[in-house]
C-alpha cells in the first residue's frame, strides 16, 4: 500500500510534466492543408524507425523493448524525446 500511495503522491507531478508535451504533440499535424504529408512529419516518421531499430537492437528483455516501442508509437515525438533521453544506453 505503500508503494501505491508513493505513486499517487507523484502523479500529479507527472502529469503536470507530460500535459504540455501531449499538447504539443497532439496540436501538430503530420499533414498539410491538402492531405500531403509536411516534412517536419516525414522526419519525424524517420526518426521514429530509427528508434524502432534501435530499441528492438538492444540486449533488453522482451517486456522492456515492448513497453519502450508502445511508448514510442503511441506518443511519436514526446515518446522519441523521453527514450532519446532516457532509454538508450550510454
Amino acid at each position: 500500500m505503500r508503494q501505491l500511495r508513493s505513486f499517487s503522491d507523484r502523479l500529479p507531478v507527472l502529469l503536470t510534466l507530460l500535459l504540455p508535451l501531449l499538447l504539443l504533440t497532439a496540436s501538430c499535424s503530420r499533414f498539410n492543408a491538402d492531405g500531403s504529408t509536411a516534412p517536419w512529419g516525414l522526419l519525424l516518421l524517420a526518426l521514429d524507425i530509427w528508434a524502432f531499430i534501435s530499441i528492438f537492437g538492444q540486449p533488453w528483455d522482451i517486456g522492456k523493448k515492448l513497453l519502450w516501442a508502445a511508448i514510442v508509437f503511441f506518443f511519436p515525438l514526446g515518446g522519441l524525446i523521453i527514450y532519446y533521453f532516457f532509454g538508450r544506453s550510454r
